[in-house]
């Protein structure tokens, strides 16, 4: 079956009156895409950030009538733009292998990988973490992910307690542990991303506990002051603020802290806070992200 798809141009306060036209007009799937590559940030947990400029996807039969469809959208000028709608016939394929393709193994230093299950490994001989892309806590393809992974590719961890603070699917503690770290904790405030930590340690052939996983409030119940060699958190901004103080008392004295989930524009306001028990190093930026690295006095 082939099908049609209507893109049109909105901002998000019209999102909840246009989209039950578009499902009664017979939309099969509605997606959202940023239109003006504006990062977005979900500052509360379960709620859903649109961005201030978005592009809504319908799709739809190929032999669905949108006439009357087109005529009501027209004549919302108010509400849409309506330079920006356009329709596209959209020929059918095997859309899982197509996803498939459009991945493949991602290189961090020398010596590890990030690759998706249905590829061999380029190296066998590296450190390869097994996890798809696409993966809603994290696989290794946004930047901010990237460039922990970078920073961890480079360092010696043999011996390290290492805790990663907000760890998502996982990611960077798995790497931590298949490259050598003595001890390695995630921790989330997510359930969901405890689930798949676990899941994916599992999955890269780590026995249980290897990386021991913990809510906050857990961690916090045995964590010890000065406790880690390592501490990564690839969270947001906001949380980093408030959370300083604790990595700070987490770290050893000449341990490591590395912060990312950053924009360029928020180094200096998160360079200043830690800088009261670390010595920060200079931002590393990939695309609009930064990652900021520093060693406990």
């Amino acid at each position: 079956m082939n099908w049609q798809q209507l893109k049109i141009q909105i901002i998000p306060e019209h999102v909840d009156f246009i989209e039950p036209q578009l499902l009664a007009a017979g939309a099969v799937s509605i997606t959202y895409l940023d239109a003006e590559d504006q990062p977005v940030f979900q500052e509360e947990l379960d709620s859903t950030p649109l961005w201030d400029s978005l592009v809504l996807c319908a799709l739809f039969e190929e032999d669905t009538e949108l006439g009357e469809l087109l005529s009501w959208l027209g004549g919302n000028a108010s509400i849409v733009n309506r330079a920006s709608l356009e329709v596209e016939k959209i020929e059918d394929q095997a859309w899982e292998r197509s996803w498939m393709d459009n991945f493949s193994a991602m290189q961090f230093g020398e010596k590890l990988w990030i690759c998706p299950s249905w590829q061999e490994p380029p190296d066998p001989s590296a450190t390869n973490i097994m996890l798809d892309p696409g993966l809603a806590f994290g696989s290794g393809s946004h930047a901010t992910t990237a460039l922990c992974l970078q920073w961890l590719a480079t360092q010696d961890l043999q011996g390290k307690d290492t805790v990663d603070y907000g760890c998502g699917s996982g990611i960077l503690a798995i790497a931590a542990a298949l490259l050598g770290a003595q001890s390695v904790q995630g921790v989330d405030n997510d359930p969901q991303a405890v689930l798949a930590t676990n899941d994916n340690c599992e999955r890269n052939g780590l026995l249980p506990g290897r990386v021991g996983t913990f809510l906050p409030e857990e961690y916090d119940s045995m964590s010890t002051p000065e406790s880690v060699d390592i501490l990564l958190a690839n969270i947001l901004a906001a949380p980093l603020l408030s959370l300083a103080s604790k990595f700070a008392s987490l770290v050893k004295p000449k341990g490591s802290i590395v912060l990312s989930g950053l924009l360029a524009e928020q180094a200096d306001a998160i360079t200043e806070v830690y800088s009261e028990w670390f010595e920060m190093s200079a931002a590393v930026q990939r695309e609009d992200w930064i990652r900021l690295s520093g060693i406990k006095r």
